[in-house]
């Protein structure tokens, strides 16, 4: 038996672990499956964007072998973003007290997880961080290294956010801190989303840990990543980034 098996998240609440699909019929299963196997007490809901491949149907099969996964079916593919924010939603309305992100392709082991449920006791929102001591990036090219550790830098100086890993997509939300952001007026997806919600929870007061992962690159379909989500990320971080400059400097003057 694993350290995380072992572990016991009670006094947390209920756990809900949200994935979000979109042609991941080559991993949902496998993901969905190591989740059960590392912290089995937790709850997964599968939000599914109405994949071509087959995805929700396999997730169906899973949720009517297991009392502890669901699914959402959602209408079609709305970006990273929307899929979180609406299993975020389902996850309060159903009683949930902690909602994890975690990514469908195997990338945010679900075998460090309870890295964050343990972390989450002492704060209100954990990040698994790839930039902080003991964190890695396996099986990444330099040129998806550069561009992930200089979107973070940038974001981070930006924003001026105490976060190394302020892109990173692996988190644990206590449902406080999710209410406590305003999440009815995000519209940012991708990279952007982390962005905002990270900058966000820092804004509101929130204590925001980091513990170290290990981000594994997928084995099996393809990334979602694009040069639209670089490029969304980009203009808006600038934008939210410069705005806040502009009004601190107004009240200073005021």
């Amino acid at each position: 038996m694993t350290a995380a098996q072992e572990s016991t998240f009670a006094d947390l609440g209920k756990v809900l672990v949200i994935i979000p699909t979109y042609n991941e019929a080559e991993n949902v299963e496998r993901i969905v499956s190591r989740v059960r196997e590392a912290v089995p007490e937790v709850h997964v809901l599968v939000a599914d964007d109405n994949s071509p491949d087959g995805t929700g149907e396999l997730a169906d099969k899973m949720a009517a072998e297991d009392g502890n996964v669901h699914v959402m079916h959602r209408k079609g593919k709305e970006g990273l973003g929307a899929a979180y924010l609406a299993g975020f939603d389902w996850g309060i309305d159903h009683g949930y007290d902690v909602l994890v992100e975690m990514d469908a392709d195997g990338s945010h082991q679900p075998e460090e997880l309870h890295r964050l449920l343990t972390a989450l006791r002492g704060a209100d929102l954990v990040l698994g961080s790839r930039w902080v001591p003991g964190g890695a990036v396996v099986n990444w090219p330099k040129s998806r290294l550069m561009l992930s550790r200089g979107g973070s830098l940038y974001s981070r100086l930006m924003l001026d956010v105490p976060i190394k890993d302020v892109t990173g997509g692996y988190r644990a939300f206590r449902k406080e801190t999710l209410l406590g952001l305003g999440m009815d007026q995000v519209a940012s997806q991708g990279y952007c989303f982390q962005v905002d919600l990270a900058w966000r929870a820092v804004k509101s007061g929130f204590k925001v840990a980091e513990v170290p992962i290990t981000f594994v690159e997928r084995e099996h379909g393809a990334s979602k990543m694009s040069r639209n989500i670089v490029v969304e990320a980009l203009w808006r971080v600038t934008a939210w980034g410069v705005k806040a400059r502009v009004e601190k400097l107004t009240a200073k003057k005021g």
